[in-house]
Parts: C-alpha cells; structure tokens; sequence
C-alpha cells in the first residue's frame, strides 16, 4: 500500500504498519535493529506501537528502499532525521545524490526500452514482409511458426 500516514494518527501494532508501509512485520523489525527508525515505543502488552512521526519515517524508508537507495545511505539518513534541523541540509545531500543515481537508472532504462521497442519493431516487420533476419523470403510453414505468439 505504501501511503503517507496521518501524523495525528493512532498508534498501529506492527501489522497495521506492515500493511501501511508494504513492508514484512521482519523488515520493520529489522529498520529498528539497524537503527533506522526512531525509537518504537511498546504498548501495555508489550507490542511495538507507530505513532504518526515514527509511521512517516517507515514510509518514506520504505519509498527510498523501492527507489534502490542502498541501505547505508538509508541508514546514514535515518541517523540525520535523529539529529534534528541541524542536519536538514546533509539530508538534502544525500537525497540529491540519491536522485542522480534515480535519473541514471532511468536514463538506462530508457535506452533499453527504445532498445527493446526497436528489435520489437524489426521483428514485426520480417514478419509482415515474410522474411528471415538476412532478408530472404521464407517457406509457408516458418511464416506459421513466425506468427505464433
């Protein structure tokens, strides 16, 4: 699901959380091993309970994680949000390198997709003109197969 969270929101067990971030009940306990998230307070039964700020937090490290972001600048961010304003602009330094790394896998995967629309579109044309990748005609019974899909 992956939504913002309401920072007014209750306080969520680890499954509603789960559910809200798009992120195993492992991988959020794992974040809180590694230090990356705030301190997750424990209700009366013992459980872990997200409140709002905690929450925003899980969210925005689970959209850095499907963006690719490697866990130590992961890590490295989530130790500036601890330090406070002080450290607003560090952030900014590593999202902004995070974001060039973003803009370089998506000029690559623009060029492999022009690649890919490309053979697509040389393929459909042997077929249609019935011919093999040398550009001779082919018998009636390879045309049938070329067709298959």
């Amino acid at each position: 699901m992956n939504r913002a969270p309401d920072h007014d929101v209750e306080q969520l067990g680890i499954s509603d959380m789960s559910e809200m971030a798009g992120l195993s009940k492992d991988t959020l306990r794992w974040y809180e091993r590694e230090g990356m998230l705030p301190d997750v307070p424990r209700g009366p039964t013992g459980h872990r309970t997200y409140g709002g700020r905690v929450a925003s937090v899980v969210i925005l490290l689970a959209r850095l994680r499907a963006t690719g972001m490697p866990t130590a600048d992961m890590r490295l961010f989530a130790q500036l949000v601890g330090e406070g304003a002080a450290s607003h602009g560090r952030r900014i330094a590593v999202l902004e390198a995070h974001r060039a790394r973003i803009a370089e896998q998506q000029r690559q995967l623009a060029e492999a997709s022009e690649a890919l629309e490309l053979k697509i579109a040389h393929y459909a044309h042997l077929i249609s003109r019935g011919l093999d990748c040398d550009g001779a005609p082919i018998d009636i019974d390879i045309r049938a197969l070329q067709e298959a899909r």
